[in-house]
């Protein structure tokens, strides 16, 4: 497997901006403040960190390094106009790490901006609605052909070259009319709404009028969704593994090589076409039962025991995951796996591997 992994971090900071150049009134134009989080992907290369599996822990040092400078400031003495998109390029330029594939910046829990590889900036925002539905095309007795319902949530990530958070915003607005506190199979074209079919729906319905639309990423609860860019589906699932761990590559007297462990969380995402009755790629239900001999044989277990596991730290868990993963669940294309929030490994099947930033 011609496998390519992105080691990840983040690291929060405190500090308060005032943004210029906005409408009259708008909040943003007054003095306030933000708990930021900054993250990053890097695609490092051997014998960049202290010892094999270092990685991460080096990582995250270097970020909190950066983000140093902004803890506890007033944005606008750094930067002339300390939004989101210059806070994010202020630490592209702060940052001499190799191979990054991606910086992002978070200001509230509702949006932000990513800057891919090639530096192109693409601007989220996170929305909310309560809906109830069923599908209709599910088997006799399966859960989800009762009615039922959701704390949906829906991110709309645009190229950020000609769009804001209060466009997105007003693009948003008669949609969350629609979905908020209603059924969504009483909606035209969502008789069977899966989240993959709910993804299209809003395509569908933003596009036209929102060219820089990238993608949309649709949460049916707060462990699985789906993404869809316009042609592609793909789906995720999250679980959280308890397990113990012992870096074996460690230094002596590292912290890392002492017997510790973490609450990891687990993403794995899966790529499949669309079946056109079912409306959906994968059913979430049967990836989380494939998915159990594996998940069985990690929680709650010391990882250092399992013998064709090359070390316990996080990019060879990911590895090992994706390896066996993949014989009984051929759509699974990704792993992420977190030891801490952002701090960890992404493992793709192939050098050409998905970069959503779900």
């Amino acid at each position: 497997m011609n496998a390519k992994t992105l080691f990840t971090a983040a690291a929060g900071f405190e500090a308060a901006r005032q943004l210029d150049g906005l409408a009259a009134g708008h909040p943003a134009s007054r003095l306030h403040g933000h708990s930021f989080l900054a993250s990053l992907r890097c695609a490092l290369p051997a014998g960049w960190a202290e010892f094999p599996g270092g990685e991460v822990q080096r990582l995250r040092a270097e970020l909190q390094q950066a983000v140093a400078a902004l803890d506890y400031r007033l944005l606008n003495e750094q930067l002339q106009q300390p939004s989101d998109l210059h806070l994010a390029r202020w630490l592209q330029r702060s940052l001499a790490l190799p191979g990054i594939a991606q910086i992002g910046l978070q200001s509230t829990t509702r949006g932000g901006v990513t800057l891919d590889a090639a530096g192109q900036a693409h601007v989220w925002r996170r929305y909310v609605f309560q809906s109830a539905h069923r599908l209709p095309n599910v088997p006799a007795g399966h859960k989800c052909g009762r009615m039922h319902g959701h704390g949906f949530e829906v991110i709309l990530h645009a190229r950020a070259a000609h769009i804001d958070a209060d466009r997105l915003d007003a693009a948003w607005a008669p949609l969350q009319e629609l979905l908020d506190h209603a059924c969504l199979n009483d909606l035209p074209g969502l008789e069977n709404p899966t989240s993959e079919m709910l993804s299209s729906w809003l395509w569908q319905r933003l596009q036209p009028g929102l060219a820089e639309l990238s993608w949309i990423t649709v949460f049916e609860t707060a462990s699985c969704g789906a993404n869809f860019d316009g042609t592609q589906y793909r789906i995720w699932k999250d679980l959280t593994l308890d397990s113990a761990v012992q870096l074996r590559r460690a230094p002596d007297g590292s912290a890392q090589r002492r017997l510790h462990g973490h609450t990891y969380t687990l993403r794995l995402h899966l790529s499949a076409p669309l079946d056109q009755l079912m409306g959906w790629t994968v059913d979430f239900g049967d990836v989380k039962q494939i998915f159990k001999p594996i998940f069985d044989a990690l929680d709650h277990r010391p990882l250092y025991e399992i013998a064709d596991l090359a070390d316990c730290d996080t990019a060879s868990i990911a590895a090992w995951i994706l390896q066996r993963a993949r014989s009984q669940l051929p759509q699974l294309e990704r792993v992420d796996l977190f030891e801490t929030q952002g701090c960890g490994a992404i493992v793709c099947a192939s050098q050409d591997g998905p970069a959503l930033p779900v």
